[in-house]
């Protein structure tokens, strides 16, 4: 067991990507998106070359950016790119908008704004990004480079800033740009904050088997765990066996008590029903994604009939284990629960599938290893398609009767259970 408001050692140096502002570079072949990245950061951070099509699939880069903070930079391939590989390559820049939280639009100065231009500030705004149109390589201008930047935002229906990245002229006015468009999210780190109060000791139960990995604790944990302590409450972290003793050992009662899913039972039997009950799973379909929607979605399970088709989407790949918990247990808690013989198809990583609207029900995992944007777009995918959703956590909660317990610190998503039962 580890006790303490400061004194437990997670091995995380780094901010996980999933945690990054994603800003992301768009524009024509050849405008410079590599070179205005280069000038940002102040380092040789994309590849620069004058032949067109240089950057082929989108390039991550993870980093520092001050004053922001931690971000990732996406540089993405030409839209214009030529020929059946293009539109492929083109098709994976449009993916990009999926996740992007601030969005670089760059034009050629020398060319003007061209349709391609206005078609990605049209799918930008399409999807409420904020966006800055760069007007890059005004040291080929031979016209007013103010006229000109003028004229592109009115184009392109954005802030516009006029650059040169080669002469690294007006840099700094575009940074100052960026930093005031950098969307005002702070609650989206807050993943059980909000709920506690300064000195709240708070229990997690976090199981220890193969599936675990070594020397560390799994990121969604990790990140609780930061939570609580920058809340200035308590942090307790035991075992799902040690669990009672270790509730009868504290001298009060918790605040709150978080588990890992798979034990939620276990848990469950050994937590005094007084004392709220949620899961890391859970707390992270209401951080990174919509948890009411997800517990409207937990009813499709009791009309799940024969032959239906279930997708178990995983936002990262990992080794499987023989008992891996979206290959093998929810299926088999699904079948148990329905009494049904149902398909399952799998997905892992960041493709997700077009055809959505072929499902019953999609299950996804917690998320953590997405932004908040993306996984709102899946969510968003599937509401669409008309086809209900769930997390882990919601889905195993509701298949062994607890769901209404899990959820019960979340108001809005306990009136989303009960609308849910009216319908």
């Amino acid at each position: 067991m580890v006790l303490g408001r400061g004194g437990i050692a997670v091995s995380l140096n780094e901010t996980p990507r999933s945690s990054r502002l994603h800003i992301a570079i768009f524009g024509r072949r050849n405008a410079g998106k590599s070179s205005i990245i280069n000038a940002i950061t102040k380092q040789e951070t994309a590849v620069v070359s004058a032949v067109k099509g240089t950057t082929t699939d989108p390039v991550y880069k993870s980093m520092e950016l001050l004053p922001i903070g931690p971000v990732v930079l996406i540089d993405t391939a030409g839209l214009d790119d030529e020929g059946e590989l293009g539109e492929l390559r083109k098709k994976k820049t449009l993916e990009v908008l999926n996740k992007t939280d601030l969005a670089l639009l760059v034009v050629d100065a020398a060319e003007g704004v061209t349709e391609f231009d206005r078609e990605i500030a049209e799918l930008v705004r399409g999807k409420a990004i904020p966006a800055i149109g760069v007007l890059n390589k005004t040291d080929l201008l031979a016209a007013d480079a103010n006229a000109a930047e003028d004229r592109a935002a009115s184009e392109l229906g954005m802030k516009t800033v006029a650059v040169s990245a080669k002469e690294e002229r007006r840099i700094a006015e575009l940074k100052k740009a960026l930093v005031a468009a950098v969307p005002d999210e702070e609650d989206k780190f807050r993943i059980v904050g909000d709920l506690l109060s300064p000195g709240d000791l708070v229990v997690l139960v976090v199981p220890i088997d193969k599936a675990a990995p070594k020397g560390r604790l799994i990121l969604p944990q990790q990140q609780t765990i930061r939570d609580i302590l920058e809340s200035d409450a308590i942090a307790v972290v035991t075992k799902e066996y040690e669990l009672r003793e270790t509730l009868e050992s504290l001298g009060r009662k918790p605040k709150l008590v978080i588990t890992d899913s798979q034990v939620f039972l276990k848990v469950a039997a050994d937590t005094p029903k007084d004392v709220p009950l949620t899961s890391f799973s859970i707390l992270f379909a209401r951080h990174k994604g919509d948890l009411e929607e997800m517990v409207r979605g937990a009813r499709a399970i009791d009309r799940l009939q024969d032959g239906d088709k279930v997708l178990i989407a995983e936002s990262c790949t990992h080794h499987q284990q023989p008992d891996d918990i979206g290959k093998v247990k929810i299926p088999r808690w699904i079948r148990q629960a329905t009494g049904k013989q149902i398909q399952f198809d799998f997905a892992n990583g960041m493709k997700f599938p077009d055809n959505v609207g072929d499902y019953a029900l999609i299950i996804h995992c917690g998320g953590c290893m997405m932004n908040r944007r993306q996984m709102l777009w899946r969510v968003e995918q599937a509401v669409e398609a008309g086809v209900p959703i769930v997390n882990y956590g919601v889905a195993i909660a509701y298949v062994q009767g607890i769901l209404e317990r899990a959820i019960s610190p979340f108001p809005l998503a306990r009136f989303a259970w009960e609308e849910g039962a009216r319908a």
